[in-house]
């Protein structure tokens, strides 16, 4: 319950790659935390993490462990099974969850929320919130000015995202393939060093990975309209740390270049770097540890009406996924949605 020093915050996965981003950001971003609660699967349970400098317990996730826990907010980043089991546990006592998996980002009466995009969306919420995929997440924060100025029709988008995408063991492949090691667990059908692999989670009958399906459905979503069409090629690449995408929009209306320019350098959560006779462009390597979302390569499309391409590039885990969730938290505080449950329960 929240008093005077903030509020008590669950972390769901704390010992995972995000879990322990959450962690930091929560620091970092000052959130009103009064008492955190780290939770993890049994193996992890008794173990610590670090907040605030200071050492704190890793509690085993079972259901009674949760429904008693006292926390205001549980930000999950766990995986989609235990998200179906233990998120509708934490909203039935009382405590609102914004969830970090794919178990919930569809179902109609769960919000899907970024906040620079549709932060209205949040006062619908029934106790669980979704965190969206990573590169839909950058995507949309890029994309919401042009949309609003434009229209956008339609939408063509290729990835390159981190092996950090992939959580730990996709990292830990890649650096044993560089040291020339054998990896302990393959996460990845194939080699990832010096190579890039068109795949990224499970195939469907139509071709599609269901990365590429999530970033279409989830697209069309968050940004509330359901004429839009967007086409998705997801590629895992060889870095560590942020996702990179090439954007070709096609909009309703006619595009003016330097006005998009000036949208996207004014948006909120956005930073323009488009200086390419100087080879200023974002990089990932550049993103990592940022919580923005970079653009660049703005350019017109002359191959189709209203046409218009860029480049948009940021840090997975932060933005694509900790920083988002804690934004999140953070707009419920700011909107009086945090508490009040509890309260009015």
């Amino acid at each position: 319950m929240k008093d005077d020093q903030g509020f008590a915050v669950a972390v769901v996965g704390a010992t995972g790659m995000v879990g322990r981003t959450m962690i930091q950001v929560l620091e970092e971003r000052r959130f009103p935390v009064r008492r955190l609660l780290p939770f993890a699967s049994a193996r992890s349970a008794g173990t610590a993490v670090l907040f605030r400098g200071k050492e704190v317990p890793v509690a085993g996730l079972t259901e009674s462990a949760l429904r008693t826990c006292g926390a205001d907010v549980a930000l999950f980043s766990a995986g989609a099974s235990v998200s179906r089991q233990f998120s509708p546990v934490a909203a039935q006592a009382g405590i609102i969850v914004v969830d970090n998996s794919s178990a919930f980002r569809m179902d109609p009466d769960t919000p899907l929320v970024v906040p620079e995009v549709n932060p209205g969306a949040l006062r619908g919420h029934r106790g669980i919130i979704a965190n969206p995929n990573c590169s839909t997440i950058q995507m949309v924060v890029a994309l919401k000015p042009l949309h609003d100025a434009y229209g956008i029709n339609r939408i063509v988008v290729a990835t390159y995202q981190s092996v950090t995408g992939a959580g730990r063991r996709g990292y830990d492949q890649l650096m044993a393939e560089v040291e020339g090691r054998h990896p302990d667990t393959q996460k990845f059908p194939h080699r990832i060093a010096l190579n890039l692999i068109p795949h990224i989670d499970e195939f469907d009958e139509n071709g599609n990975t269901r990365e590429e399906t999530k970033m279409v459905r989830e697209t069309v979503k968050i940004m509330g309209d359901p004429g839009s069409r967007v086409a998705a090629t997801c590629v895992r690449v060889p870095v560590t740390g942020g996702h990179s995408e090439a954007v070709n929009i096609e909009c309703a209306r006619p595009v003016d270049v330097q006005q998009a320019r000036e949208l996207l350098r004014n948006a909120p959560g956005v930073v323009l770097v488009d200086e390419p006779e100087k080879a200023r462009y974002p990089m990932p390597a550049d993103a990592g540890g940022r919580d923005e979302v970079f653009v660049g390569r703005v350019r017109r499309d002359p191959t189709v009406p209203n046409g218009l391409s860029l480049w948009i590039v940021s840090d997975n885990l932060r933005k694509g996924a900790a920083t988002n969730a804690v934004q999140i938290a953070e707009r419920l505080v700011a909107d009086g949605l945090l508490g009040n449950r509890r309260a009015a329960g």
